[in-house]
């Protein structure tokens, strides 16, 4: 008997103190020491940011571009009966600046303008007529964008050091890089398209408040709403004259600083 109340006494004296750490530990979250509290309540605050970045193409072709070669078309046009254009996607660079206007508690306005550079290939299907070469099948379309969006910040209710959000907006791109003056074209291995685009965006992120600055990771897309394709100056090249729109997409990582 003696011996289970030993038996006893020792069980609950390890559920007291099992106890006791688990509600030292859960106390020890609860306070945790909060870094920049009255940063949020400024009313203009900046900072910048550096990323990366994945741009592709959405490519709308012309009606006859998939079908059957032996069907007609008004204007004696024929189908082509080719598969899609090969797009391959590389990782480009960004960096820029912020500037952040407080709207409220929950709501902020910010302008992140910025340097985005990418590039895209084309690879044409073999079967496309008209190419000749092993040059002619590849189009290397390199962008360097000014990019300017004017974004609206959701942000949730701040958790001890970090705080989720959703951003979306809308932005302007001008591409330095377009050729869109260029008199030449694919012809002379040289693809044109315009040098200013429109988007719309949409994101994620979360704040990270630190001892100094706060730290904010996101991921965005970025969708163009116009055509940026400039065609060849002969209207039956291989490159542009089975395109009816080319619309940029992007993907974007961004690391911000303020």
């Amino acid at each position: 008997m003696k011996k289970i109340n030993y038996l006893v006494y020792l069980l609950l004296l390890n559920v007291l103190i099992f106890d006791n750490s688990i509600y030292a530990q859960y106390y020890t979250v609860k306070e945790r020491i909060l870094h920049l509290q009255t940063f949020d309540e400024k009313p203009l605050h900046y900072g910048y940011f550096l990323g990366f970045n994945n741009f592709g193409y959405q490519i709308q072709y012309k009606s006859n571009y998939y079908v059957p070669n032996n069907r007609n078309f008004p204007n004696n046009e024929r189908g082509l009966n080719l598969p899609n254009i090969e797009l391959i996607k590389n990782t480009g660079f960004n960096v820029g600046l912020i500037g952040d206007l407080r709207l409220n508690k929950y709501f902020n306005l910010r302008l992140e303008p910025g340097l985005y550079y990418t590039q895209r290939d084309l690879i044409y299907p073999t079967p496309t007529s008209g190419l000749a070469n092993d040059e002619d099948y590849l189009r290397e379309v390199k962008s360097t964008y000014i990019h300017i969006p004017l974004l609206v910040k959701f942000s949730a209710k701040r958790i001890n050091n970090f705080k989720p959000y959703l951003v979306a907006g809308v932005s302007t791109s001008l591409n330095l890089s377009s050729n869109e003056k260029n008199n030449d074209d694919n012809y002379s291995n040289v693809f044109r398209v315009t040098s200013q685009s429109f988007n719309y965006e949409i994101g994620f992120g979360i704040d990270f408040y630190l001892v100094y600055f706060k730290f904010s990771p996101s991921i965005r897309g970025i969708f163009s709403i116009q055509n940026e394709l400039i065609q060849d100056n002969n209207p039956d090249s291989p490159w542009t004259s089975n395109i009816k729109s080319l619309l940029s997409q992007g993907v974007v990582i961004n690391l911000t600083f303020e």
